[in-house]
């Protein structure tokens, strides 16, 4: 990447950022609740990062029972500590660096935790609808937290090893929809292959991960493909799954992150695509893609929710409430936000 095409903000924050690094020892990261790899493979790559610069810092698995087993293979994720922050000496860190985590809740939905902390914090992300609640704050809107990583790791000097690429490139790929989604630009291609030139090794990272699933993902995708409904004149479709029938199915929740908002949103008229997931009862967690980001910006949608994300891809969680609350306070929101 040319150093003139780095986000000013970035440019702006990245020695702010160091110099915090620089005055702490002990760093903790962490990955959000139902990580995505662009939360495991940023933590991992700041991790490596801050190990070259000298610091000692642990990756904490968050509130989710464990890491996707299509995960495990992304560089030095054997090394994540399975604990979530709740079960954590806070005492034994000087710093806290939050990446890909747009609220509190996104650290940990179970028991958020109130700031400030009694440690610094510093809150990386590329969420729109960040909150801002860390001591030091770089939000750049982009296609992922690894893209943000990379430009601070070029600012930072440092070196960008097989695994800090593989890990970032993970991120950017998967995040970005295959460096196709908006707000994709020429950098994150220029990005892409300077990374992949440093891990040659990336077709079979991404096959091993596209190509894990178990027989209960299956099995997920046709309950809700099979509960798809349409609302407010066919703009929004909902798959919805109760936690009875996951139960029913033998299906653990571990195993419904596949992409149905997509497919949902990738048919001609359905402009945002949804999955409203009781994975217990009293927690829902809706995920929701859109077609048209300009009439249809399902973060606006979200935040109104109590969740966040980008103009095209969003989500949140309802608790305590049924899963056919929910997807009426969805549909009602929506309704009242796109004037349906």
């Amino acid at each position: 990447m040319n150093p003139n095409d780095i986000s000013p903000i970035i440019r702006e924050k990245a020695p702010l950022i160091l110099a915090e690094i620089q005055k702490a020892k002990n760093i903790l990261l962490h990955c959000h609740p139902s990580p995505d790899p662009d939360s495991v493979c940023s933590a991992l790559a700041m991790r490596l990062a801050l190990e070259q610069l000298g610091k000692k810092a642990i990756v904490i698995k968050g509130d989710s029972d464990k890491i996707p087993e299509e995960f495990m293979h992304f560089p030095g994720a054997d090394t994540i500590v399975m604990k979530n922050i709740s079960e954590i000496n806070l005492s034994e860190f000087d710093l806290f660096i939050i990446l890909d985590s747009g609220s509190p809740e996104m650290i940990s939905y179970k028991a958020p935790p109130v700031f400030p902390m009694p440690l610094r914090t510093i809150v990386i992300d590329h969420h729109a609808s960040n909150k801002m609640y860390g001591d030091l704050n770089l939000v750049d809107i982009c296609s992922a937290t690894a893209f943000v990583l990379y430009q601070l790791f070029v600012l930072w000097k440092i070196e960008l090893t097989h695994d800090i690429s593989l890990n970032l490139f993970i991120g950017l790929y998967t995040d970005s929809g295959g460096l196709k989604y908006s707000p994709a630009d020429y950098r994150i291609f220029e990005v892409a292959a300077v990374l992949v030139k440093n891990s040659p090794d990336f077709v079979q990272a991404i096959f091993k991960m596209e190509n894990s699933l178990h027989k209960e993902a299956i099995y997920y995708e046709a309950l809700a493909l099979s509960s798809v409904e349409t609302f407010l004149g066919d703009n929004i479709a909902i798959a919805s799954v109760s936690s009875q029938q996951l139960v029913a199915k033998g299906i653990d929740v571990s195993f419904t992150h596949t992409d149905i908002p997509n497919m949902l949103k990738s048919v001609i008229g359905w402009n945002i695509g949804m999955t409203i997931i009781e994975r217990e009862p009293g927690h829902i967690k809706v995920s929701m893609r859109s077609r048209d980001v300009e009439k249809f910006d399902v973060s606006k949608l979200a935040l109104a929710l109590g969740g966040g994300g980008h103009k095209a891809a969003a989500g949140t969680r309802i608790m305590g409430v049924t899963l056919d609350v929910a997807k009426k306070l969805v549909v009602s929101k929506a309704k009242e936000l796109y004037n349906l």
